[in-house]
């Protein structure tokens, strides 16, 4: 049996992201953002240090700081100026001796790439939309439609709008030509499952626990290039997807729908190496649930489906953030292993 984490004995450094680079409001923005989840994950007891990440330096940034009087609340999706670098985090975060929450570095550099992904999950036998990569778009051997086309290295739906689904043969070729010149890197074709989509969060180690799905309904939009989470979707408020598009909490679903989706996310939360927690995109369509994406340290911002689900089942912020924190920590020499200590009315 793991041992029970006391808060108190528990110091944090909560790792961010702040680039010198960044407008100022976007600056501001993610200043609040880290002090949200800061006082939060403080409210609930843990000693808690704001860690900006400003360069490619983190030697500097985490300076003064030894691994085994802290866990790292490892919320930086990046170096400044060095693109794809998450999976840097996480990697020098190990080579360094700390314990940190979420994905491995590993794991974190396998989710960047969608093509090693979808192969996995297809030796795994988990359902993921067909798909090929193209590095031209002369010769594209094709022939299904709807397709949706992505770069094949990027996340956040980084290089996905309305035109990105594909309805002839022509468009593909456009797009995929799009993909390469604009992301330099291979385009990832797939067939666009027009079906209801789902943002399943988990968390857990072991024993993995499915949070309540949440819903992205597309009802108010007739065309088939709407039907998608954009970037827009998720980034641009204002934008007509970002009003229009509905999440329903918890997701209507049959018992035996709640169940094969559960399976389906768990098995690809195992297979792909999560850690304490992540969210799967799924899309359902004539009743087979098809992986779309994997989303390890997936973006726990308070108004994100993760942190509705969570909220849902009774956990406030800080909650969230302390089982988080309470599964890094299992992993920790010390603060995994401390002693239980006599305490009146434990």
């Amino acid at each position: 049996m793991s041992k029970k984490i006391y808060p108190s004995k528990t110091s944090v450094l909560l790792l961010f992201n702040l680039d010198p680079d960044w407008v100022y409001q976007d600056r501001q923005e993610a200043l609040e953002a880290a002090a949200t989840l800061e006082q939060a994950i403080c409210g609930i007891g843990y000693k808690t240090t704001l860690i900006p990440v400003t360069s490619s330096d983190l030697d500097f940034a985490l300076s003064g700081y030894e691994p085994l009087d802290h866990i790292v609340f490892n919320w930086c999706e990046g170096l400044p100026g060095v693109p794809h670098s998450e999976w840097l985090v996480a990697e020098y975060l190990e080579r360094r001796g700390f314990i940190f929450t979420g994905a491995s570095a590993d794991n974190l550099a396998l989710a960047q790439d969608k093509c090693r992904v979808k192969h996995l999950l297809q030796r795994s036998g988990i359902p993921t939309p067909y798909w090929q990569t193209h590095t031209v778009a002369s010769s594209v051997p094709w022939g299904r439609f709807p397709a949706i086309v992505k770069p094949s290295r990027e996340h956040c739906s980084e290089g996905i709008d309305r035109n990105a689904v594909c309805m002839t043969e022509a468009e593909l070729k456009s797009r995929i030509n799009y993909v390469l010149e604009r992301y330099h890197q291979p385009a990832l074709v797939e067939d666009f499952i027009d079906g209801r989509e789902f943002h399943v969060s988990l968390w857990g180690n072991g024993a993995i626990e499915v949070l309540p799905p949440v819903e992205m309904e597309f009802s108010m939009f007739d065309d088939q290039h709407d039907r998608i989470c954009s970037y827009e979707a998720k980034f641009v408020p204002g934008s007509v997807p970002y009003q229009n598009i509905r999440t329903i909490l918890p997701a209507p679903l049959s018992k035996e729908e709640f169940r094969s989706l559960s399976q389906i996310s768990i098995s690809a939360y195992a297979v792909t190496g999560c850690r304490d927690y992540a969210r799967i995109d799924i899309r359902m369509k004539d009743g087979v649930f098809y992986v779309i994406d994997i989303n390890p340290n997936s973006d726990i911002s308070p108004d994100t489906s993760t942190i509705l689900a969570s909220d849902y089942l009774g956990y406030s912020y800080g909650e969230f953030g302390g089982r988080i924190i309470s599964l890094a920590a299992h992993r920790h020499p010390i603060f995994g292993n401390r002693p239980r200590p006599t305490l009146v009315n434990d």
